[in-house]
């Protein structure tokens, strides 16, 4: 199958799927390929897989702990996959016609209160060039909800802050304009004014360097903002995506449209924003039962 899996991710790469995505899809698939490989005696391709095959994988990822969400990637990977074939006429049933999907709950984003994110901005040292830098990432991701990738990529001429608007390139090289506050907007200028003290004959054009002068990556990026959090959180669990969800959150609690979240955020269904209408939902309903006389507290 190998080949065959190749040619799928070559296609996932041609109609503008992330390199996450690639990677992951590739990375289950040949998950697959190597369990049939092991425990089916005969060199299978793709269009001897049957539905028990694929049951039997399932049965092995749950004796190892996969959880429900974990599973429905992968079985989406594989569903992808064969309906690929199905369109080169390379195959002729989809034995994912015949699997039952595992259901799981939506698991609520978790989100910094607003009090949080007050004391979070506030650690950095402002007299400190680094500290400059890293209030202005962590101003940008909370008034922007962008992801730690987008942010890592930002250009200087992607920022515009006399309209407060920063040009994001999110999954699948889409672009999208997103507003920024005048707390952000501060933050970045401060930093702007800082930035020279980094820059090396090297440097690119991204807004953010590292202490070499070199572009940040997604791995530095989370080791630096992970020594934020854990000043501020007990709990574990909290990462760069907690500030998007916090970002989020915080929107919605206050009134925002959900659409104009949706559009802010990058989500290309509702139904992915809509989860952190619960959040505030729940909220409400703590808040009711708290405060009202028969509310149940």
């Amino acid at each position: 199958m190998e080949k065959e899996l190749q040619s799928y991710l070559q296609h996932l790469s041609v109609e503008g799927k992330s390199v996450n995505t690639v990677i992951a899809y590739g990375r289950d698939l040949t998950q697959f390929q190597g369990y049939v490989a092991r425990f089916f005696p005969a060199e299978i391709i793709a269009r001897e897989i049957e539905p028990q095959m694929i049951r039997d994988w399932m049965l092995h990822l749950h004796e190892q702990g996969v959880g429900n969400r974990s599973m429905a990637r992968k079985l989406a990977a594989l569903q992808g996959f064969f309906s690929h074939l199905m369109l080169l006429d390379e195959l002729e049933i989809n034995p994912m016609d015949k699997i039952k999907r595992p259901k799981f709950e939506n698991a609520l984003p978790k989100f910094f209160s607003e009090e949080e994110m007050l004391t979070l901005l506030r650690i950095p040292d402002l007299d400190s060039v680094f500290g400059v830098r890293n209030r202005a990432i962590l101003e940008l991701l909370y008034a922007s909800g962008i992801r730690i990738g987008e942010l890592a990529g930002l250009r200087l001429v992607d920022i515009n802050l006399k309209r407060g608007l920063i040009k994001v390139w999110g999954k699948g090289g889409k672009e999208r304009m997103v507003p920024i506050g005048e707390a952000a907007i501060e933050a970045v200028q401060n930093w702007l004014k800082r930035r020279p003290e980094l820059e090396r004959e090297h440097s690119s054009d991204r807004l953010f360097l590292t202490k070499g002068g070199n572009d940040f990556d997604g791995r530095q990026l989370y080791s630096i903002l992970d020594q934020y959090f854990s000043l501020v959180a007990q709990k574990k669990g909290y990462s760069p995506h907690t500030l998007r969800h916090s970002f989020a959150t915080h929107m919605l609690s206050r009134g925002a449209d959900l659409r104009a979240v949706q559009e802010m955020l990058g989500h290309e269904n509702l139904e992915t924003t809509a989860i952190y209408t619960h959040v505030t939902s729940e909220d409400l309903k703590k808040a009711y039962r708290k405060g009202h006389p028969r509310g149940g507290e």
